[in-house]
């Protein structure tokens, strides 16, 4: 039987870095011998990257935060199934641009959704998967944002909502980011790409070593 692979999850708030850094993040790994996995949420598979188009395109009708909690863990279970427990079983390293971690940010922080609640839809849609790492790139909201609005091609539904709600977003990481600091590693991403490269690496070092 293979050895299980490794799960390192990026997460953050829009404009902070997490795609660029998630394919440095590969290539390195993958410069080094080991088969990468790389998927996002919501998405990651045709079925997941439908119900994305559902949760993040624009709405004709209000969107309550429950509907948008069970939109965000049917496109999580659909990949977890039938991606990433594979990989992670086979012994690749299996690299994800958000996780269960942005559900109590975004849906428990910004919308106001209880944190037993999710709790108990992680445990359904993604029972003993759990990231093995979580890198929590972290840059102050206002030039997060800057950033991403700055970007070509129109935002989603969510990247629309405001300061305030971004703000909560963020408090909710960093405090999760408090409360497991052996898997949530806080990197400061108000700084240039490669030097945010590197602090990315130093954290996985140790982890690669041993996997």
């Amino acid at each position: 039987m293979s050895k299980r692979g490794r799960f390192i999850t990026f997460e953050g708030i829009e404009g902070v870095g997490k795609s660029t850094q998630l394919k440095h993040l590969a290539a390195q790994l993958a410069n080094s011998g080991r088969e990468v996995v790389t998927t996002r949420e919501p998405g990651g598979t045709p079925l997941a990257e439908k119900i994305r188009e559902l949760v993040l395109g624009a709405a004709t009708e209000p969107v309550p935060p429950v509907a948008e909690l069970l939109l965000m863990f049917a496109a999580r279970a659909v990949p977890t199934e039938t991606l990433i427990r594979p990989a992670l079983e086979r012994g690749a390293w299996v690299l994800s641009d958000r996780y269960t971690d942005a559900t109590f940010a975004y849906q428990g922080g910004g919308r106001g959704v209880l944190p037993e609640d999710i709790e108990m839809l992680a445990r359904l849609a993604h029972h003993r998967v759990t990231p093995d790492m979580t890198l929590l790139l972290d840059a102050p909201v206002a030039v997060a944002l800057a950033r991403a609005r700055g970007r070509s091609g129109a935002g989603d539904r969510i990247e629309a909502e405001t300061s305030a709600f971004f703000e909560r977003v963020r408090a909710a990481y960093l405090v999760r980011a408090s409360a497991e600091p052996g898997r949530i590693r806080r990197i400061d991403a108000n700084r240039d790409e490669n030097t945010v490269v590197r602090a990315v690496w130093s954290e996985v070092a140790l982890l690669a070593g041993a996997g």
